[in-house]
């Protein structure tokens, strides 16, 4: 594999399961040293150390539940601490419920809120010290922000804040040499459908085919691609942007 990433230092939150993982395997492949955190300890957060041990460099999994401020705060003080830089940051980590708007509590709505943005909003401002010119951040949104979703109103309005977010950071960070961009997926195959039965998931497949262009659902690798490119050099003066990773659904 290409060597994209040859010492750049990246923090992935949430990174032991589905895109984040995908993303923390590729940036750990690409010559990058990373750090990423989970919420909840199980296997997969085992087998994730495993993976990165194989790839070689300086990798560090940690816990913290992004939804939470305090560990927000002090995951940006491992950063400093392990790495003493960072030249990417890929906000990652969120929660999804599919809920009625007219029985969407406040704690609901809050817990999404904080996790899918809120979150976003504190990794940027307390990382910040830690980037220079040349630092990239890729927010990873949702082809739904745009679509809209039923059942996940709070979940679209999350991701929609988090476009708006972006293209405000990029503005105010541009100067300093930092580039600010979201990638939306659409419908990405991950180890979520193993868990699904299997008619249900042969379900989903076969009317995302019918819906995008390419008739497929996306793979995590085909998603974590556009975000390693974003976090290269070779993306230097892309800003502000959303990429649709969707298949042109």
């Amino acid at each position: 594999m290409q060597k994209s990433l040859q010492g750049k230092k990246i923090l992935v939150t949430g990174g032991s399961r589905g895109i984040g993982r995908g993303i923390v395997l590729a940036a750990a492949g690409a010559g990058a040293d990373v750090l990423t955190c989970y919420r909840h300890e199980g296997e997969a957060v085992d087998s994730l150390v495993r993976e990165l041990k194989k790839s070689g460099g300086d990798h560090h999994v940690v816990r913290a539940d992004v939804g939470r401020i305090s560990e927000v705060d002090q995951l940006a003080v491992t950063a400093r601490e392990r790495f003493g830089r960072l030249d990417g940051v890929v906000n990652n980590a969120g929660v999804i419920s599919h809920i009625p708007f007219g029985e969407l509590t406040v704690q609901e709505w809050s817990e999404v809120i904080d996790t899918n943005l809120t979150a976003a909003y504190r990794v940027i401002q307390q990382t910040l010290p830690l980037m220079g010119a040349g630092a990239s951040v890729v927010n990873i949104g949702s082809r739904g922000a745009a679509a809209g979703i039923p059942l996940r109103a709070h979940y679209t309005a999350a991701k929609a804040a988090m476009i708006g977010l972006t293209r405000s950071l990029a503005r105010e960070l541009g100067p300093k040499g930092i580039r600010v961009n979201v990638v939306a997926p659409g419908v990405i195959e991950t180890e979520a459908f193993d868990a699904m039965p299997a008619e249900r998931a042969e379900g989903l497949r076969a009317t995302y085919a019918r819906k995008t262009a390419l008739a497929r659902l996306g793979t995590v690798a085909e998603l974590a691609g556009p975000v390693l490119f974003l976090l290269g050099d070779g993306a230097g003066y892309i800003t502000g942007e959303t990429l649709n990773v969707d298949g042109g659904i």
